[in-house]
């Protein structure tokens, strides 16, 4: 490792802090930053609980110390109950099992790490909604009222599909490939075609979430959840479909996830502007101390960086220069890896604008600067 080189340096000050906190997280997984940059951690289960886990696989991967592997591993069986807990299976399963059990057996073999990870594929699947060609996001316990829609849009909860959901396409065909099911892959395709028809708008921005008639599959309307309005432009949901258009295209070769990956690229770059961290939503009313989010720019710093792998020539300097530029962002801006206080990476996470929860470390956030760091030293081995 160079440690003059700023991101190969900032990648050893990772990995170094994940040595000094490990062992006061033990076996819990962190959800959200506090005021003091400590963590608070997940309660039985939350979508986020794997990102943390993602981190030490990547240290392993890195270093090589058996250390963070077994820290990687002290949820074991947290992922046993949750193959079995129906009421926590929903869209974000690839997150959950892929930077957990599929990391697990990509660096070590592991036949236990593989059969929870092909379970996790399997129920992931079950979700596939065929009249319409998406996976489902939330069930219907939970209520589509971020922006109070209220009875009008509460029949379409059976049929929403989510911007997030395409980060977790990759565990459908690492599944396909080990079990030698192309019906698996099929889906995550299908999806994902879903996904570039109906959240990506024409100028390349995108929905948060998309609404189909569970009854007869016709589309409904685009929507938000987090987001600062219907038809704005949730910068983590960018994110999200930018690194995951050009996984699937990684995965997939197939070509409408390439020129999906580049329209959201290209539109995202554009609504950057001058700016070095992305704003949590592109048209939001701008004002003093706008938060800004430092997931959305870490996720879509690895993106880039990604899509600039499987390119060439001008474009893959296009690219590679944007995913540079927005590491650079967050490293001037929020890296808190100096700090000795600090459990976290980045500071300025913004994990939901509209319930107040901005500004703070986030587990996500953290992951995907450590995989963009990673991918700026030039690896290109990953758990997706």
């Amino acid at each position: 490792m160079d440690r003059h080189d700023p991101y190969a340096a900032a990648l050893a000050r990772c990995i170094a802090l994940l040595q000094r906190v490990s062992d006061i997280d033990g076996d819990r997984a962190p959800r959200l930053g506090n005021a003091d940059l400590s963590w608070t951690y997940c309660p039985e289960h939350d979508w986020v609980a794997s990102f943390r886990i993602g981190t030490l696989w990547l240290a392993y991967q890195e270093t090589g110390r058996d250390y963070f592997r077994g820290r990687a591993r002290a949820r074991d069986a947290y992922y046993d109950r949750l193959l079995v807990t129906t009421d926590w299976h929903d869209h974000d399963l690839g997150f959950l099992f892929s930077l957990s059990c599929v990391a697990d057996y990509r660096l070590t073999g592991r036949e236990a790490a593989r059969q929870r990870a092909l379970g996790g594929a399997r129920l992931l699947a079950s979700r596939f909604v065929d009249n319409g060609g998406y996976l489902l996001a939330w069930d219907e316990k939970i209520a589509f009222d971020n922006n109070e829609k209220g009875e009008a849009w509460a029949r379409f909860v059976k049929g929403r599909m989510i911007a997030d959901t395409m980060q977790n396409l990759a565990l459908l065909y690492w599944a396909a490939e080990q079990e030698g099911d192309p019906r698996l892959a099929e889906i995550a395709t299908r999806h994902a075609q879903t996904a570039a028809q109906y959240l990506v708008r024409p100028d390349g921005s995108s929905f948060h979430t998309f609404a189909f008639d569970p009854r007869t599959g016709a589309p409904v309307g685009g929507a938000t959840h987090q987001g600062y309005a219907d038809a704005s432009c949730w910068s983590r949901g960018q994110a999200w479909l930018i690194h995951g258009f050009a996984q699937t295209y990684a995965l997939s070769g197939e070509a409408f996830s390439l020129e999906a990956a580049r329209k959201v690229c290209a539109r995202f770059e554009q609504l950057m502007g001058d700016d070095m961290v992305p704003v949590w939503d592109f048209d939001a009313p701008r004002e003093d101390n706008m938060p800004v989010d430092s997931s959305a720019g870490a996720i879509a710093a690895a993106g880039y960086l990604l899509l600039a792998s499987l390119v060439e020539g001008d474009e893959r300097r296009r690219w590679h220069t944007m995913g540079l530029r927005l590491l650079d962002g967050l490293l001037q801006r929020c890296d808190l890896t100096d700090n000795p206080q600090a459990h976290g990476f980045l500071d300025e996470g913004a994990a939901n604008v509209p319930k107040g929860r901005v500004r703070s470390m986030l587990p996500y956030g953290d992951y995907y600067l450590m995989e963009a760091l990673m991918r700026a030293a030039g690896h290109h081995r990953f758990f997706w």
